[in-house]
């Protein structure tokens, strides 16, 4: 068995020090980690390659993560599309474009509401730095995201900036993902940013 320590790593970290040794090693990986955030990504990361994953807790700052077999030989490639037309959109603000701020918010607002009228949708929606202030309690923009996501749209919010602005255990919407996984989508699909 393979043993990865990433204690004391920050996103994303933990999940690109586990996929290297995942694409070299032929058995079992362990990783070691200090947050309940890396193992959330790094269960994912092991879903999305098709592998099993088991995470033990043994105490309040010590994780460990198994990731192991392959669940399937089905399974599209990390980060591949299979339909060049798929896009995703990607928002890093709480406003769109420069000069008043007022106006921006109102303009990022119908924005997104307008994906909601959309007759093809976006694969993802990524939120990172201070656009992930709007996936989470009291955001303007949560009645939209969800109708998003009740159509098949998937959100996902970066779980670094969360934790930077203290809001993790407020997220209201979609899913909490990592720098690496960002990267890995914006570089296979068309990429809409505000």
């Amino acid at each position: 068995m393979i043993i990865v320590d990433a204690m004391g790593e920050t996103c994303p970290i933990p999940v690109i020090k586990t996929k290297k040794e995942l694409r070299e090693a032929k058995e079992p990986v362990k990783v070691l980690v200090d947050n309940e955030i890396a193992t959330q990504n790094l269960s994912k990361m092991a879903k999305q390659m098709g592998l099993s994953c088991r995470v033990t807790t043994r105490n309040s700052h010590c994780f460990e993560v198994l990731i192991n077999e392959e669940l399937s030989d089905t399974n599209i490639k990390l980060g591949e599309s299979t339909n060049q037309s798929e896009y995703v959109v990607v928002v890093d603000t709480e406003v769109m474009g420069r000069g008043d701020e007022k106006l921006g918010r109102v303009l990022l607002k119908s924005f997104i509401y307008a994906y909601t009228e959309q007759d093809i949708l976006p694969k993802y929606f990524l939120f990172y730095n201070r656009g992930a202030k709007l996936t989470v309690k009291d955001s303007s923009v949560l009645a939209d995201l969800t109708c998003l996501k009740e159509k098949g749209v998937e959100i996902y919010t970066c779980g670094a900036c969360l934790d930077y602005f203290d809001l993790t255990n407020e997220l209201k919407i979609g899913e909490i993902t990592n720098m690496y996984r960002i990267v890995e989508i914006m570089s296979s699909y068309r990429v809409v940013k505000p």
